[in-house]
């Protein structure tokens, strides 16, 4: 049941990412908390807040691609050290407009958009990165350590934040985000090189075109986009926390996300039993029905006690759902198509919580907060089961046969290059 610290000891480019991030990710979460908490200040609109995500969805989905194609071509660090420095002046543009007599509303939404471009660049790369210096059989563990790092920003970062935001002024809270990236730059100038693969393809419409019709050709992939789509999309809290804050207290604004974080944390430290469980598929199914399950119920409690329980819970089924869903994309995916395989993660990861936090505000305007919560955990619920019945070969996946497909596939594409260069 224990954590898996192997990775950590594997490499040391990863150890320098992995503690380079969590450093960042602290800060960056306060930003997280405090941007949509700024804006409700701004304009007590949920709807408004919705609309950050919005902001954010379309320049992800729109250099998601092309981050893809550059992360299997080009050098990853020089694709890391441009987004790292990028998100760090995004940062300070957020500062600066904090300090403003009269914050600019539009300049919070062009640093949402801009932070989100950068990402889809970065996000590419980190992953193939990773594939490239850890071993197919420590990706388990390496999706738990991440989920480590993710959620103990995700608890220090929000609950910081929210007494920052709340009883100072959001500025401290950027400043302490615009320091914390001293770590991650660090990370990203000391990692050492690692060539692309020797048949990388080069940046073309058609590479993106030949990674979507390889991600379409198999129910495992096509599963964990789908899925996750429909679990983020209806269930995704998160443009409703500062409504729910002004219902159950200021204070209370960075406690949400906080304990989503804590669930997620939870089911990090106890994931040492997923690395000998093979139905990836099927785990991914019954994790988002039980996340869909919890967020049904954070809309029914009556008092923050329940509520965070709820999210805890949801937190927790979400971030297994998050191991075996990486564990199917690292373990099974050849590494020269990585990187564009990542931009599709990336899209379906992201695409779900961005439209669904536009959704939830929406609903939230015109029906109530309760409403928007207990509707979405339902429809999250069947939106899940349906699309599990159209992908049956999903729930049936196997993780040993994917390692063995991936072997095939890298080996086989080894042997075609070969034989070209031997004819030429």
């Amino acid at each position: 049941m224990l954590l898996d610290l192997s990775p950590l000891r594997a490499s040391r480019d990863y150890r320098l990412l992995f503690f380079g991030q969590l450093v960042s990710f602290f800060g960056s979460m306060m930003t997280f908390i405090v941007v949509p908490w700024q804006m409700y200040q701004l304009t007590r609109s949920s709807a408004m807040v919705g609309y950050i995500a919005i902001a954010e969805f379309v320049p992800m989905f729109t250099l998601a691609f092309v981050g893809g194609a550059l992360a299997d071509f080009l050098d990853k660090r020089k694709m890391l050290r441009f987004t790292e420095v990028g998100q760090t002046i995004v940062t300070l543009i957020l500062l600066v407009n904090s300090l403003l007599p009269q914050p600019r509303i539009w300049l919070l939404f062009f640093a949402v958009a801009l932070h989100a471009a950068l990402a889809a660049l970065q996000r590419p790369a980190f992953e193939s990165f990773i594939q490239k210096i850890i071993p197919t059989e420590m990706m388990s563990a390496v999706m738990a350590l991440n989920s480590i790092r993710f959620s103990t920003g995700m608890i220090l970062g929000p609950a910081i934040a929210g007494v920052i935001a709340t009883q100072f002024t959001p500025a401290w809270a950027y400043f302490i985000d615009l320091v914390t990236f001293a770590a991650s730059l660090l990370a990203v100038f000391m990692i050492r090189f690692v060539p692309p693969p020797e048949n990388a393809d080069r940046p073309s419409f058609a590479g993106v075109k030949n990674s979507l019709k390889y991600a379409f050709s198999r129910q495992e992939l096509l599963g964990t986009y789908f899925i996750d789509i429909a679990a983020m999309f209806f269930a995704f809290p998160q443009a409703l926390y500062p409504a729910l804050a002004a219902q159950y207290g200021p204070s209370y604004v960075g406690l949400f996300p906080g304990a989503i974080a804590a669930g997620a944390l939870i089911a990090s430290l106890t994931s040492g039993w997923t690395k000998n469980i093979h139905r990836h598929g099927l785990m991914v199914i019954v994790a988002a029905v039980l996340w869909g399950i919890a967020i049904f119920f954070f809309g029914l409690a009556n008092s923050i006690v329940p509520a965070l329980f709820f999210l805890g819970m949801a937190g927790f089924f979400d971030m297994i759902s998050g191991i075996f869903r990486g564990s199917i994309w690292n373990q099974t995916i050849p590494n020269y198509l990585r990187g564009r395989m990542a931009s599709i993660e990336m899209i379906s990861y992201l695409t779900g919580p961005y439209l669904g936090s536009a959704k939830m505000g929406l609903v939230a305007e015109s029906f109530g907060v309760r409403v928007a919560l207990v509707s979405g955990g339902a429809m999250c619920v069947a939106a899940v089961l349906l699309t599990a019945l159209f992908l049956p070969r999903f729930a049936a996946y196997d993780g040993r046969e994917g390692v063995k497909q991936r072997e095939r596939e890298e080996a086989e594409r080894a042997e075609m290059f070969k034989l070209s260069g031997s004819e030429t």
